[in-house]
C-alpha cells in the first residue's frame, strides 16, 4: 500500500510543521480571538456534525476527460463564518477532519499533514474575516468578505497539498497544478449556495422545509447522473481500451497500451500482464506501477496464485471486499493490499493472466464490480494477445520456409537489398545457390517424407557451418542460398567449397546412408550486379553451369547468361505470337499402311519469327512449358485441328486429327470436361480425335495422370503414346494404361534397313501391340524399303517425308489434289481417299 518514506517523508513533516506555523500565526493576528470561546455548545456541536456530515459527501464532477470529487464542506464552514467565533470555526473543521482521516488513512505522515491542513486554512479564512469583518448577512459588504474567506481557505488548502506532492512525487508540471486548483472554483461556488442557505435561514426556520427537498431532489438526482455518467465512463473508457488492444501489432506494444490504461482504469497502484513461455514465443512479465514511467520487468503479487489463476483457467481475487480470506495472510507478507488475478482464455487454452493490486486510497479496496470489469478486459486481452502472436505468425510464415524454418526467397532478397548498401573498401558481397543432386531419387525410392528429412538436414548443416553473421536461406524447391560478406572473390570459391565439403557427410536414413552432393553457383556484389533477384538469377545460372564441372563450383560469367537471355526474349515474343494468332499448324498425312489410305492428319505448330525465322519446334515448345504457355499453345493447335476436321466431315472425307497433350494436362482434372466441351463446340465425333502422350512422361508418374486417362477415354477420344521405345518404361505398362494407340520412334524406324536391333525392336513393338489389341503407327517412314518392312510386320499406320512433310493448310489442300484420289468403298456412304505413290 502506498505510503510516505524515506527523505520525503521528512519533508513531509516540515510541510506539516508550517502549515500549523500559519494557522497559529493566523489565529494570534485575527484580533476577534478569546482564548477558549468556541460559541455556544449547541451551535457548535451543530456546525461541526455538518462539516463531517459534508465531509463525507463526495461529489464527482467531469470536466473534459478530468474528473474531479469534492466535498461541500464549504457551505457549513460559511455558515460557521457568520454564527461561530474563531476558534469555534477552526476546532469544528479540526474536530470533523481528524474524525474522518482516522477512517480513512493509516499513515501517521499523512493523517498529521491533514490535521495541519485543517487548522491552517480555517485560520487564514478566519483572518480575512477578522481584518475585513464584522460579517452581516443583511449587508452585501459582509458577502463578499464571507466568499473572499473562502476562497482564501482554498486557495491554502491548495497550496498545502501542491507543495507536499512536489515533495512526494518529484517534479510537477504546470498542467497538473492547473488542474488541481479546479476545485477552488467549486468551493467557491458551494460558498455561494452557503449563503443563500443562511439568507433563506434568516427570514424564518421554515425555508428549512423547501431547503431540505431541494437538497433531497438534487441529491437523488445527482445520484443517477453520477451513476450515468460512471458507466458512461467505463463504456468509453472500455471501447477505447478495446480498439487499441486491437490495434497492437506485437506482445511488448500490447502491453505499452494495456497496462497504464487498465491501471487508471480501476485505479490501482499496480497493473501485470504474464503470459507464460509458449512455443516460440518467450515469457512476458510487465508491470505499470503509479507513478512510475515505463514498465517493470517484475510483478508484486504473489508468484503462486498467478500460476494458480492461470492453471485453473479462474479468477483469482482478494481482498476485504472480496472475501478469501484464507489468502489475506499471504498477501500481507507481500506489502499487497488487494489482488485481481483473471486468467487470458482463448477458446479453451489460457495464454496468460492479466492483474491489478491494491486499489489506491488507504481506505478503498477493489470490489466485485471491479473483478467484472477485469474480466471484462481480460477477454479483450486475451483476444488482442491471439491476434499479435497471430500477425506476428504471418509475418514469420510470410518470411520463412515451413519445411526447413529457414528464411525463404523473400527475406533473402530483402536481405541482400540491405546488404548491398552498405560495404566495406574491399570486401564482396557474395550470393551462393546449392542445388541438392538426386533429390528426386530419394523422393521416387523413399518417399516425399524421406525427401523433406534430407532438404531439413541439408538446411541444418549449412546453417551450422555457415560463417557467423551470414544468412542462410531456403529460395527453391531444392535449392538453398547463402549470404556472406567476404575479402574477395577467391575467398567466396573457397568457402563454397568448404561448405559444399561439409555437406557431403553421409546422411543416415534408417538403416540406409545417403551420399548427397550439391552443386554451387556464385554471384558477387558489385561484379555481377547489385539487385537482389539479379544476384539471385546470376548464382542460379553458375548453380546450372555447376553440374557440369568436375568441381562442382562455378561463378558466374556473362557468357551463362547468353541462352538463357535469348530464352527470355523467345517467352515474350511467343506470348505476343501467341495473342495475335501468328502461329502456323502444320499437317502431316498419317497413312493407313496396308491399303495406302488417308486416314487422318497429326497437328503440329510451327513458328516464324520476325528476327530468327522458323524456331525449332523443341525451342518454343520448350520456352512454353517453362513459362506457363503451354496450355495456350495447345489449346491453339485443338481449337484449328477440330475447325479442320469439321470441315472434311462436311465435305464427305472425314479425316482424324492427331494433337500432342501437354504432360501438365495429364493432372488436370478439368482438362477432360474442357476438352468435351470443344468437341461439342466444333461438332466434331470423339473417335477422329487422338491425343498422343510422350512416353516418358505417361510413365514417369504412372498413378498421377491414370484418373485424368480414364475420363478422357470414357469422352470416346483416341489415345497415343508418343515417341515410344525412347523412355525407360516396360512394354507390360501397357497393359495398365487406356491407349488405343502406340507411335514407335522414328530413330528406330529410320535404322531398321541398316541396325538389326532397331528392326528387332520395331518388330517385338508391334507384335506386343498386336497382342494387346492395339494399333500401331511408324514414324519417320522415308523410304520404299521401311515401308515394305513395315508392311511385312502388321504395322498399321505410317507416318514420314515418304509421304509427305507437315504442310501448311493450303499447301495440304493441293497435296490432297495430287497425291490422292478417291478410293472404290462397298457398303460404305463415305468418301476415302487412297495415296497415290
Amino acid at each position: 500500500m502506498t505510503t510516505i518514506t524515506g527523505r520525503r517523508a521528512l519533508w513531509s513533516w516540515l510541510v506539516t510543521a508550517i502549515l500549523l506555523i500559519v494557522g497559529v500565526g493566523a489565529t494570534l493576528l485575527d484580533p476577534r480571538v478569546h482564548m477558549f470561546d468556541v460559541g455556544p455548545w449547541w451551535l457548535f456541536a451543530v456546525i461541526a456534525a455538518g462539516v463531517l456530515l459534508s465531509q463525507v459527501i463526495k461529489l464527482h464532477f467531469e470536466f473534459g476527460r478530468q474528473n474531479i470529487t469534492v466535498s461541500p464542506i464549504e457551505i457549513p464552514i460559511l455558515i460557521a463564518l457568520f454564527v461561530l467565533p474563531p476558534l469555534g470555526v477552526i476546532a469544528a473543521r479540526l474536530i470533523a477532519g481528524a474524525i474522518v482521516y482516522a477512517w480513512r488513512t493509516k499513515d501517521i505522515t499523512k493523517y498529521c499533514f491533514n490535521l495541519a491542513l485543517f487548522v491552517a486554512s480555517p485560520a487564514v479564512a478566519n483572518l480575512v474575516v477578522g481584518w475585513l469583518g464584522p460579517l452581516e448577512i443583511t449587508e452585501p459588504r459582509s458577502w463578499l468578505v464571507a466568499v473572499g474567506a473562502i476562497f482564501c481557505l482554498e486557495l491554502t488548502t491548495y497550496l498545502g497539498v501542491a507543495t507536499v506532492l512536489a515533495v512526494v512525487q518529484g517534479n510537477v508540471s504546470l498542467r497538473e497544478l492547473l488542474r488541481g486548483a479546479q476545485p477552488i472554483i467549486i468551493g467557491v461556488a458551494a460558498a455561494v449556495i452557503g449563503l443563500i442557505m443562511l439568507l433563506s435561514i434568516q427570514d424564518t426556520l421554515w425555508s428549512l422545509v423547501p431547503l431540505a427537498a431541494l437538497g433531497f431532489v438534487v441529491a437523488l438526482g445527482y445520484q443517477m447522473y453520477a451513476r450515468f455518467l460512471s458507466e458512461h465512463q467505463k463504456l468509453d473508457e472500455m471501447y477505447e481500451l478495446t480498439r487499441a488492444v486491437r490495434q497492437a501489432a506485437s506482445e511488448g506494444e500490447l502491453a505499452d497500451i494495456l497496462l497504464s490504461r487498465v491501471r487508471g482504469m480501476l485505479r490501482a497502484e499496480y497493473a501485470t500482464l504474464w503470459l507464460p513461455a509458449s512455443g516460440r514465443y518467450p515469457e512476458v512479465l510487465l508491470t505499470a506501477k503509479e507513478g512510475v514511467r515505463g514498465l517493470l520487468d517484475r510483478a508484486p503479487a504473489p508468484a503462486d496464485l498467478r500460476r494458480e489463476a492461470f492453471a485453473e483457467g479462474g479468477t483469482v481475487a482478494v481482498g476485504p471486499k472480496l472475501g478469501d480470506d484464507a489468502r489475506r495472510a499471504q498477501l500481507l507478507d507481500s506489502r499487497t493490499k488487494d489482488v485481481i488475478i483473471v486468467p487470458l482464455r482463448s477458446g479453451r487454452a489460457t495464454v496468460g493472466t492479466v492483474e491489478c493490486v491494491n486499489r489506491l486510497g488507504d481506505v478503498h479496496q477493489f470490489a466485485p464490480a471491479d473483478v467484472n470489469q477485469m474480466e471484462a478486459i481480460a477477454s479483450q486481452t486475451a483476444a488482442a494477445v491471439e491476434n499479435a502472436r497471430l500477425v506476428e505468425r504471418l509475418r514469420f510464415d510470410a518470411y520463412h520456409d515451413a519445411l526447413t524454418g529457414l528464411p525463404n526467397r523473400h527475406r533473402m532478397t530483402t536481405a541482400i537489398e540491405e546488404a548491398v548498401k552498405v560495404r566495406a573498401p574491399g570486401e564482396v558481397v557474395s550470393v551462393l545457390v546449392f542445388d541438392v543432386d538426386g533429390l528426386r531419387d530419394v523422393n521416387d525410392s523413399l518417399g516425399h517424407g524421406a525427401g523433406d528429412q534430407l532438404l531439413a538436414e541439408v538446411g541444418k548443416r549449412l546453417q551450422a557451418a555457415a560463417p557467423a553473421g551470414s544468412l542462410v536461406s531456403r529460395v527453391g524447391g531444392d535449392e538453398f542460398a547463402l549470404l556472406v560478406r567476404m575479402p574477395g572473390i577467391d575467398d567466396a570459391v573457397a568457402l563454397a567449397g568448404e561448405l559444399r565439403t561439409a555437406l557431403q557427410e553421409p546422411m543416415p536414413f534408417g538403416n540406409a546412408r545417403l551420399d548427397v552432393d550439391t552443386a554451387v553457383g556464385l554471384a558477387i556484389h558489385p561484379d555481377h550486379g547489385s539487385e537482389p533477384e539479379v544476384l539471385l538469377q546470376r548464382a542460379d545460372l553458375a548453380n546450372l553451369a555447376a553440374k557440369g564441372t568436375q568441381a562442382a563450383v562455378q561463378v558466374f560469367n556473362l557468357g551463362l547468361e547468353s541462352s538463357s537471355v535469348r530464352r527470355l526474349g523467345l517467352a515474350g515474343d511467343l506470348r505476343r505470337a501467341i495473342d495475335a494468332a501468328e502461329l502456323e499448324v502444320h499437317f502431316q498425312p498419317k497413312i493407313a499402311i496396308g491399303r495406302r489410305e488417308l486416314i487422318g492428319v497429326e497437328c503440329l505448330a510451327r513458328w516464324k519469327h520476325a528476327t530468327h525465322g522458323w524456331v525449332s519446334p523443341s525451342d518454343f515448345v520448350a520456352v512454353a512449358e517453362h513459362t506457363g504457355q503451354l496450355g495456350r499453345l495447345t489449346d491453339l493447335v485443338l481449337r484449328e485441328g477440330l475447325r479442320r476436321c469439321r470441315e472434311w466431315v462436311e465435305t464427305g472425307h472425314p479425316l482424324s486429327v492427331a494433337v500432342n497433350l501437354s504432360p501438365r494436362t495429364l493432372v488436370d482434372p478439368v482438362f477432360p470436361s474442357y476438352l468435351q466441351e470443344l468437341l461439342t463446340e466444333y461438332d466434331v465425333p470423339p473417335a477422329l480425335l487422338t491425343l498422343e502422350i510422350t512416353e516418358d512422361r505417361m510413365f514417369a508418374e504412372t498413378d498421377r495422370p491414370l484418373p485424368t486417362l480414364r475420363r478422357l477415354r470414357d469422352t470416346g477420344v483416341r489415345l497415343s503414346v508418343d515417341d515410344f521405345g525412347t523412355g525407360y518404361s516396360s512394354l507390360s505398362y501397357l497393359r495398365r494404361l487406356p491407349v488405343q494407340e502406340v507411335k514407335i520412334d522414328r530413330s528406330f524406324v529410320q535404322g531398321m534397313a541398316t541396325d538389326d536391333g532397331d528392326y528387332a525392336i520395331v518388330r517385338a513393338v508391334v507384335d506386343l501391340s498386336r497382342h494387346f489389341g492395339l494399333e500401331v503407327v511408324a514414324e519417320g517412314v522415308e523410304s520404299e524399303l521401311a515401308l515394305s518392312q513395315l508392311e511385312e510386320m502388321g504395322c498399321d499406320i505410317g507416318q514420314g517425308f515418304y509421304f509427305s512433310r507437315p504442310l501448311s493448310y493450303e499447301r495440304l489442300v493441293a497435296w490432297l489434289a495430287a497425291r490422292t484420289e478417291l478410293a472404290e468403298t462397298a457398303g460404305d456412304s463415305s468418301r476415302r481417299l487412297r495415296v497415290v505413290t
